[in-house]
Formats: structure tokens, sequence, C-alpha cells
């Protein structure tokens, strides 16, 4: 690959006045020919077509830039100060306040760190430090936290606390002793503390189960701890692509989207702390990039920022999660059939699409534009068109450089949990876009019997389109995209192969988002028991509302929970759990009960959902076990509705 990167270096430079790839002509050479390539020096051996495609969309986006001539303000990555990135990654986890002189915002963090595994308390600690270290230097007025009252080994959590200290540190340490034994006494809750011997044990290569109960970074580092750890040491063949899979969870796989927004927040934090401690442990370097910013157009369909589109879209069409335009280009390649030969390679006619380009800002939203007269390969163009020329790349700024660094992991399955991840990373409306568009291309590629397009040619033909961004304008950076030319289509082959796995949230974060809620609710039980007041009202409260009860709210008999439907014709329902019985025949016996209402809805469009105890809300998968689920959170209710679009 080296050799490959050094001969492209001659043919190619980023152009920041268009911010794409163009051409560095030599008088002695034509504009077309291309670099050969050295196959058995390159790490990742995709097919011989598949690289030449490569080089041809390269030319293709030079082409289209040059045709449209499309002014576009560079972004500047700033070079940020020395600590200054550990400072925005502690807010970005939702720790910036370990820095801040309030009681109460410090004891929310420590509840927060005392659900974190051993690898993501070092990925914090090791920031912690940094910021500690560059604030002293700095002389800055803040009461720098000592890393070791905040973390504690974990080989102490056994020990009793005594001694008098701060009240904050008392409570820290009675926070972190408290999760830990749950987590200790707690098979449910197992956030990979534990050594766990069962994850390295031989798995066919042709069907690798991604276990998703443990810690990614806590499985790394048993891995790289015991004797099969020099499995990872090397590049791993390329060629083939496992077929990683998940194994069923009884308790329920939870999808991006099945969690309310305040959980999703915890998922957030934590899906970057476990993604830093990852890297740390894999040797690769991880940095949040962070763009100076700059005015962007504030309408319009190309160069638009998707936040903006969206906010025009849902003023026609409310609820609206993806740009118009960019469902609807889809749609448009789709009518003409997928078996065309050479879809998304080959390109539409330059002219034709900057023409087009034109009349669809203008008369897109008035819904007058002839969709008629667009050719399939024109929209094909024109959805790359799209892609490149957002402001922010579709996978965003801060996180492009850590998806394009998933090919430095030392395994597939490393890549595979770091990109899933990434897309826990990226915002609402890019997420929800990129879904799109893997699922589209999935499509293609099922057609390619007679389209030619098979996963590698995708891959190759829209890793440009996505992994090119005007904004990193240095020297190094432009460099760094050569050599990483091919790692960038095996990361697209990995988001388009195994995309329904992205979207699955680790059932280890999920546990972690049910410790914290946990944590926070025992520690808000403790705030109101010091207080006579609220005492006295949660006792009256409590008296009230025993003697108002009805017999349908009455406490239910063991093993049994009651689930409302308030939206069905019957609105409760007594439910005996057994050991078979699971989400999909609960919602059954609901839609059984025949009545109007009823009829209008549709089995895929209602859910049952898990409400309260230790999680906000969860929608629940079919193949979910009640029971199993039950007794992870029996304080929970049930409540069957429609999932929120």
């Amino acid at each position: 690959m080296v050799t490959v990167v050094t001969k492209l270096v001659h043919y190619l430079h980023l152009s920041r006045r268009s911010g794409q790839y163009t051409m560095n002509h030599d008088n002695s050479k034509k504009s077309t020919e291309r670099p050969q390539i050295d196959r058995s020096s390159s790490q990742d051996s995709l097919d011989e077509l598949s690289m030449d495609d490569y080089w041809k969309e390269l030319e293709n986006i030079h082409e289209t830039s040059k045709n449209n001539h499309r002014e576009q303000e560079v972004v500047v990555v700033k070079e940020p100060d020395e600590g200054e990135l550990e400072e925005e990654w502690l807010k970005e986890a939702g720790l910036s306040n370990l820095f801040s002189e309030s009681t109460g915002e410090s004891l929310d963090s420590m509840v927060f760190l005392s659900t974190l595994t051993r690898t993501q308390t070092a990925a914090v600690q090791k920031r912690v430090e940094t910021v500690s270290q560059t604030l002293r230097k700095k002389n800055k007025p803040y009461q720098v936290p000592d890393v070791r009252d905040i973390f504690r080994q974990q080989s102490d959590s056994k020990e009793k606390v005594s001694g008098e200290s701060e009240p904050s540190s008392v409570t820290a340490r009675e926070n972190k002793s408290e999760a830990q034994d749950e987590v200790k006494d707690d098979p449910e809750f197992s956030l990979g503390i534990s050594e766990e011997t069962t994850l390295l044990e031989d798995v066919p290569v042709s069907e690798t189960d991604i276990n998703l109960e443990i810690s990614f970074a806590e499985q790394a580092a048993n891995l790289k701890d015991s004797s099969i750890g020099k499995m990872c040491k090397g590049k791993e063949d390329d060629t083939q692509l496992p077929n990683f899979r998940l194994p069923k969870d009884k308790t329920g796989t939870t999808k991006i989207g099945d969690l309310a927004p305040q959980d999703m927040k915890k998922v957030y934090s934590l899906a970057l702390i476990e993604l830093t401690a990852l890297y740390d442990l894999l040797g690769t370097e991880f940095k949040q990039q962070k763009a100076i910013k700059i005015k962007t157009k504030d309408s319009g369909l190309f160069g638009v920022p998707l936040s903006v589109l969206l906010e025009q879209d849902q003023k026609k069409v409310p609820g609206t999660r993806i740009p118009l335009i960019f469902h609807k280009l889809i749609s448009q390649i789709e009518e003409a059939r997928l078996d065309t030969e050479g879809l998304l390679r080959i390109p539409g006619v330059a002219a034709r699409v900057k023409s087009l380009c034109q009349e669809l800002e203008a008369k897109f939203y008035e819904g007058t534009f002839n969709w008629e007269s667009v050719k399939q390969h024109d929209a094909a163009s024109l959805l790359k068109l799209f892609i490149r020329e957002l402001p922010q790349p579709l996978l965003t700024v801060e996180y492009l450089k850590a998806f394009q660094d998933v090919q430095n992991l030392p395994a597939k399955k490393h890549q595979l949990q770091a990109l899933n991840l990434l897309v826990l990373l990226l915002p609402e409306a890019n997420r929800d876009t990129l879904k799109m568009l893997l699922e589209f291309l999935q499509r293609v590629i099922e057609h390619r019997d007679k389209n030619k397009m098979t996963l590698n040619n995708v891959a190759v033909v829209m890793a440009p389109n996505l992994f090119t961004f005007h904004g990193l304008g240095s020297k190094t950076i432009e460099q760094s995209e050569f050599v990483m030319a091919a790692g960038t289509a095996n990361v697209m082959r990995f988001m388009i192969k195994y995309q329904k796995l992205l979207w699955t949230i680790p059932k280890f974060i999920v546990n972690q988002v049910r410790k914290q809620n946990t944590a926070r609710q025992k520690k808000e039980k403790k705030d109101k028991a010091m207080k006579k007041l609220l005492k006295k009202m949660a006792y009256d409260k409590e008296k009230h509302e025993k003697q108002d009860k009805s017999p349908n709210d009455a406490d239910v008999p063991q093993g049994v929970i009651r689930v409302q439907a308030p939206h069905l014709s019957k609105v409760s329902m007594a439910i005996q759990l057994t050991e078979e019985l699971k989400a999909s025949d609960i919602v059954a016996r609901f839609l059984s009960q025949k009545s109007g209402v009823v009829q209008a809805l549709k089995k895929e469009e209602v859910f049952l959902y898990e409400i309260g105890g230790n999680i906000g809300e969860r929608c629940l998968d079919d193949d979910t076990y009640m029971k199993d689920l039950f007794q992870l959170n029996p304080n929970a209710e049930w409540v069957i509705k429609c999932k929120h679009s």
C-alpha cells in the first residue's frame, strides 16, 4: 500500500477551493492516466476493477467540481492547545463538572463514574490527568481534583470506607462502592469487571459471535493479556469478511431509537468513553477534530447543513427525519430499477447534472420540478454530489478521522466494534441519513448479478464521497488521505455489510445506563430522607394513593404483570409470565381483541414498552423473553403503544 501511495502523491492533490480531489497534471502525462497498483503490497486486497473504480470516481468528482464552479469556504481544522482536546472530550463525555466547584454537579459525575468498567475508568483517568497538568501549567484558578480522589482501584472496592473526609468524597466513595457491589452480586449487570473466559473460545472464522454483554475494551484487554492475543498481531486477510452475528439476548436487543432521549444522552457519553478506551488499548490515537464555524447557506438543497434542511422540510412534512431531496433522489434511482449495469459507478453527463442541480434549487420546494426528465445515472450523480457538498461531512468533522482510523485496528472484530460505537456518536440527523444511504447501497448490491456492482465495487465508488472533506486542508491530512485510500474503502465495506449490527446498542452500555438510573434513584431517596418535609409529603402521597387504588390497579400476584394499552379497546390485561412468553405474544393477545380501533392498527405499528424502574423508556423487540426482562427490571411498567416515527 505504501508503494501505491508514493505513486499517487505525484498524480493527485486536494483542491482547497473546490474541496475535492483534483488532478495535478504533468505536461508529459495525460490527465486520464492512473498509477499502477502494486496489489502484492496492499493490505486491503480489493479486486482489481474496484480500485480502478476508486481513481475514476476521484476524476469524476473533480470534473463535477469544475463544471459546477462551486465556491466553498474552506473549513480549517483548528490545531488545539495542549489539554484543550481533553477538556473538550470530558465535556462531550458529560464529565466537565469534575472541575466545577458545585458539589451537586460533582456528585452527578461520581454517580456516572461508579458504573464505569476498568478500561473505561483508565481512559477517563488519562484525560483528567492531562487536563489537570495543563491547568496547573496555566495557573488556572480552578479547583483541580486529585485523580486519586476521583478513581479508586477496583481491588479496593471491598474495603470499607472509614475515617473523616469531605462530604462529597464520602458520597463518591459510597456511590462507587455500592455500584461495584451491585455489579458483583448481579450477574445481569456484568460490565466487564470480572474476568471472562468464554470470549476466548475458538469460534469458526465463517460465523463469529459479537459479544455485546461485555465491554469491547475489556474484551480487547483480556485478549491482549492472553496467549491467544497473539492472533491480533499483524493484519488479517481482508479479501473475505466473516459472517459476524449477534447472539440472541433473552432480555431483548436494543436498537438505536428504542431508548428515551434522556437515556440516549447517557449512551452517547458511555459510547465516547468506551471508544476511547478501545482505541487506547489497541494503540490507535483517538482525537476528536474541531472545526472553526463558518457561514453556511440558510436555504436551498445543495451545500446546506442537514439541520437547516430538516428545519425546512419539517415545515412541509412534519416529523420528517431525513432530507426530502435525499429521499427523493434515492426513490428516483430505484424507480428505474436497480438492474442497470454500472449503477453508481458510471457518472451522469456533467453538463446535465449541473443543469439539474440548478433547476432543483429553483423548483424542488415549489413542486414544479419535472422528475420524469431525470435519467438514472444523473440521479445517482446528484445523490453523491449532495453528500459531498454538505458543509459538514455526513460522518461529522469531529469523528471523520476516527472513522478513517478504524482501518488501523488490528482485527476485524475490533473494527466492527469501533464502528458500532462511532455510529452511536453521530448526531441524529446524520445517523438517520447514513442509515437510509447504507440500506439503499445494500439494495443495489442485491442486484449485483445484473448491475455488476458487488460490495467491493459499491464501497470504493462511495468511499471518496463520504471520506473526503474540504475542511481537512493541511498537508499532513492530505497525505494521510492518500495512505487511507483503500482503507476507507474497507471501512465503507464494513458499514454496508454489517449495517444491521451497527445500529444495535450493546447490552453492556444499556446495563450501565440501568446502573446509573438505579444509583441516581438511590441518591435521590437519600436526599429526600434528609428533609422532613419531603418525607412527610411522600408519606401522605403514599397513603392517598393506597386509598384511591381501583381493583384493576391493585398489586398483581407474583409471576404476573399488568400490561397497559391506553390506545386499544382492551386497555389493561394481567399476563402470567412463563419461560417462553415473548413480547410479541403479549402484543398479539391485545390485537386479537377485535374492534374498529384495533383493526385500524397493524402488528408492525405497535410495540410493547418497558417504562420506568431502572430505564427511562425502552421499545422491546418481538423476541424479548418477558420473564427474563422482568427479573432485570421488576419495577417497570409495561405499556403497548405505537412507536414514535
